[in-house]
């Protein structure tokens, strides 16, 4: 056995040392080179992550722009809706009812669009003068000094602006009211008081129609009111507020009474209801009925607690004209006990179901409503011409009359071939067979009754923007109050005259300065203000 040599040992290890040293080094140096490339790597990562972003970016973009590109062409170049396929008459027909259906009349063409007129396109005309009729608030402005420090002016010319401005805020009107003594007889007399709406009367009268105005014209609620009065430091209850439209109603009270008058002694008039609640002290809120009735230039409303023909077949005895109504079952009544009332009723009402039924018969029911559109058509025509009397009965047997006879044979051979009961056109047809009369009277009527009852449902517009602002009556004397001034301010819209200014002018002679004027109440309605304005 050799012995090694420690020494030996030692310069071994200590060359497999360095050897190791070496190699860790070089590791190393290796490992320094791959984290560079590595950090590299991960820059250009980061830069192609980055760019891929604004591609993706870009490409949705596009994406957006192909699909808006693709609507327009689409929307220019759609394909035309496919024609509903020519109804066959049903296999269940007899031979004369199949050859009926057949040779059915062909219904009118369409004159536009399938609506009563299209309204016209408005062309601007510039700016509008002001109207003149204003009044006017006229000053002069000068200059005070030139550029130069002089003072003196010659007058060559001027510029003359005119502005529409108002005076909104609330006023006080103070009178002093002086009292003086004769020096024959030693009485005292004082100044007249200028007039109020009522004795002792807090309120003006055009302030009082300005109240009014607001109520039941722009339809303010009266919480509103107080919160405007409010902003310009005027602090009044409801309660007064509530006393003033009291007040107001009993001075209009007869005026209401007798348009009331001129419409059942007139020649027809339409009517229509709708819903109103009413606070019932001690019992909550009681569904009430609002009743509008008019003849196009008088309009009166009246509450009743309870929707029933005997309470209408009651206020219309003294009526023997014509009666636009809807086809309801609540005027049977009135028409069973006076037979001197003659019915007609609306045609906007079918008319629009024949729109509906389109949809189950969209042939069938497009050629009903083609007929019908031709009546409103020629109707609109009418108007346009501002045809009355004698000169509407002769347009209306002339050109609505040949319609309403194609519509009635037409309407004969189609409905055999409606064997569904519940097909939508066989229910409208249906309802025009058992109101035929009723809703085609309007043609030969002497007293040129409309040829639909849409006017009475314009007058609940009104009504309706009430009961979202103010949801109820207070009361029911508040609900005969709210019918009374709904009446007067409705009338003084449709005969275009403005209902402040003609308020104001009634109280004043309503008011305490009644006795100087003397006036009958005939000559308080609105359509004597206006004659006055004419006049």
């Amino acid at each position: 056995m050799v012995a090694t040599d420690p020494r030996t040992l030692l310069a071994d290890k200590d060359a497999e040392i360095a050897r190791l040293r070496e190699q860790s080094s070089r590791r190393e140096y290796e490992n320094e080179g791959l984290r560079a490339e590595l950090a590299v790597a991960n820059a250009n990562i980061t830069e192609l992550l980055k760019r891929v972003g604004e591609l993706a970016e870009a490409v949705a973009k596009g994406n957006d722009r192909i699909a808006e590109l693709l609507v327009i062409v689409q929307r220019k170049k759609s394909p035309p809706k496919p024609k509903p396929k020519e109804p066959k008459a049903p296999a269940s027909l007899d031979d004369k009812a199949r050859k009926a259906f057949n040779d059915r009349p062909t219904p009118p063409e369409p004159r536009g669009r399938m609506k009563d007129r299209p309204r016209p396109k408005q062309r601007p005309t510039g700016r509008k003068p002001l109207p003149k009729h204003l009044p006017a608030d006229v000053s002069t402005v000068r200059p005070v000094r030139c550029a130069c420090g002089c003072g003196e002016f010659v007058w060559v010319d001027e510029v003359i602006e005119e502005k529409l401005d108002i005076k909104a805020h609330q006023r006080r009107r103070i009178t002093h009211r002086k009292t003086g003594k004769c020096k024959s007889c030693g009485a005292r007399t004082t100044g007249e008081a200028p007039p109020s709406p009522f004795p002792r009367s807090k309120v003006s009268c055009g302030w009082l129609a300005w109240l009014i105005t607001q109520k039941f014209r722009l339809i303010v609620p009266l919480d509103r009111i107080r919160l405007y009065l409010g902003a310009q430091g005027i602090a009044l209850s409801e309660s007064f507020l509530v006393t003033q439209v009291t007040a107001a109603a009993n001075l209009l009270e007869a005026i209401d009474g007798e348009h009331w008058k001129e419409l059942l002694a007139g020649a027809w008039m339409a009517t229509d209801g709708t819903g109103l609640k009413v606070q019932v002290r001690g019992h909550g809120l009681h569904h009430g009925h609002l009743e509008v009735y008019h003849n196009g230039r008088i309009v009166v409303f009246q509450y009743e607690r309870e929707k029933g023909g005997e309470t209408q077949a009651d206020k219309l005895a003294k009526f023997e004209g014509g009666l636009l109504v809807d086809a309801e079952s609540r005027y049977n009544e009135t028409m069973r006990r006076h037979p001197k009332i003659r019915e007609l009723n609306c045609n906007a009402h079918p008319r629009r179901k024949l729109k509906d039924a389109e949809k189950v018969q969209p042939v069938l029911a497009a050629d009903a409503g083609r007929y019908v559109s031709a009546m409103f058509e020629e109707e609109a025509t009418a108007r346009e011409r501002g045809l009355q009397g004698d000169e509407l009965l002769a347009w209306r047997r002339e050109r609505i009359r040949p319609i309403v006879d194609e519509f009635e044979a037409w309407k004969d051979a189609v409905l055999p071939a409606l064997i569904l009961d519940d097909d939508p056109l066989g229910k409208v047809l249906r309802y025009y067979n058992n109101h035929w009369a009723e809703l085609f009277r309007f043609i030969d009527d002497p007293a040129c009754v409309a040829i639909d009852n849409s006017g009475s449902e314009r007058e609940f517009q009104p009504v309706a923007k009430l009961r979202l602002n103010c949801l109820f009556a207070g009361s029911t004397e508040g609900a005969h109050r709210t019918a009374i001034l709904l009446g007067i301010v409705h009338t003084c819209k449709r005969l275009g005259i403005d209902p402040e200014a003609y308020m104001t002018w009634l109280f004043v002679r309503r008011g305490t300065h009644r006795h100087k004027y003397n006036l009958s109440v005939a000559q308080l309605t609105p359509a004597a203000y206006k004659a006055t304005l004419a006049a």
